[in-house]
């Protein structure tokens, strides 16, 4: 009996250890995590304030000559996780910023950045990079420059003003020329980011340089965003961009800023045939050019009795290094579009893209806009633009 009662106090009393300690006060590294929030707060109010002293005293005080130029109206670091060994730490953390008066939500980033612990207990950032799996920032590749238009934003590294400014003529052409091709509202302005190099691009988009060899420029944005969403951003390939001419140059942005202006109505349900021959019909709709000058690929595929079957699946649109088939998708999707717009009418081109989009799903989603908008089905339509290559590329 004796010896359960002795059992019973250790009982109680461990178990009133384990209530004082869950009850303890916050940990190390709890504390830690706090202070070095507080840092990259007073780190992010710099930035937005423009402050290089203030930044400088967060530390790695370089970076801020790097997006000195950028026009940010919000910027601000959550910290998610910190990794700390004695007066060294790394943190993973959340970048949210925006550009002024281009996005209506902030952009999100994933960041790591290393930190060191001074004697009297303060920190400092020693490098501030992208996560793990996360894209560059522009700053990341260099120094940041801008140029402004009238409906553009441009931001370069490792340009000169001469080629920024060429960017934004392009850009605040295409503008016009895009809102009265698509008719419906939309922001009416574009961000565009020019790199160094194609290396710079990939690192851009967090994916291989191999998979944009020959492309001049993608657009990134999320598809059916909504109204109060980042601005897209049109990231130029300055390799292969460097390889068009000006007519080229001018189809490349209008084309791009097509996509700018229809992403809020482009969705899951919208095959890329449509969507990039739509950018393309816009792109093309007033430069003069004939459909053999616009789509040699297709055209040779016709003029050498190689009619395609059918419009192209979504993955003929992959950069897949297959140069030939990437053009003849790009061209299939523009000349159905474009049969469309000449024999329904461009404001049918327009009510179908927009009847698309508004699927959930891409099953039926085309046959149904075929039907209602158009009044025809996917393979009458299919025979249709089958003789209408015939006679505009034969």
């Amino acid at each position: 009996m004796a010896g359960r009662r002795c059992g019973s106090g250790v009982v109680a009393l461990v178990l009133l250890l384990v209530a004082l300690v869950g009850c303890g006060g916050p940990s190390a590294t709890d504390h830690a995590t706090a202070d070095v929030q507080r840092l990259l707060d007073r780190r992010a109010a710099a930035v937005v304030d423009r402050d290089a002293r203030a930044f400088e005293r967060t530390g790695a005080g370089a970076d801020f000559g790097r997006l000195r130029a950028v026009p940010v109206a919000g910027w601000s670091y959550r910290v998610t996780a910190l990794r700390r060994s004695g007066d060294t730490a790394t943190a993973d953390a959340e970048l949210r910023y925006s550009v002024a008066g281009y996005d209506r939500a902030p952009v999100t980033a994933g960041r790591t950045l290393r930190l060191s612990r001074d004697a009297g207990g303060r920190w400092s950032v020693v490098e501030d990079r992208p996560a793990k799996k996360s894209a560059q920032q522009l700053w990341d590749q260099g120094t940041v420059r801008i140029m402004r238009g009238t409906h553009s934003l441009v931001l370069g590294v490792g340009q000169s003003d001469r080629s920024l400014r060429g960017f934004a003529e392009l850009a605040d052409r295409a503008v016009p020329a895009v809102s009265d091709a698509w008719g419906a509202r939309w922001s009416g302005r574009v961000v565009v980011f020019v790199p160094k190099s194609l290396e710079g691009m990939a690192g851009l988009l967090g994916s291989p340089a191999s998979s944009y060899r020959g492309i001049a420029a993608v657009t990134t944005g999320e598809t059916g965003a909504p109204a109060r969403a980042p601005a897209d951003r049109i990231i130029v390939n300055p390799d292969a961009f460097a390889l068009l001419g000006s007519l080229g140059e001018q189809v490349v942005v209008t084309h791009e800023t097509t996509h700018v202006a229809t992403r809020a109505r482009t969705t899951a349900a919208t095959p890329l045939w449509l969507s990039e021959g739509f950018a393309d019909w816009v792109g093309y709709r007033s430069v003069g050019r004939t459909p053999a000058e616009a789509a040699p690929e297709l055209a040779r595929a016709v003029d050498q009795g190689r009619l395609p079957a059918a419009l192209p699946d979504d993955e003929d649109f992959g950069f897949t290094g297959d140069a030939g088939r990437l053009a003849r998708a790009y061209e299939s999707g523009w000349t159905a579009c474009r049969l469309i717009a000449d024999r329904w009418g461009e404001s049918r081109l327009r009510a179908f893209y927009r009847a698309v989009g508004e699927h959930d799903k891409r099953a039926g989603a085309v046959e149904a806009a075929m039907r209602e908008v158009l009044g025809t089905t996917p393979e009458a339509f299919t025979e249709q633009w089958r003789g209408y290559l015939r006679t505009q590329l034969g």
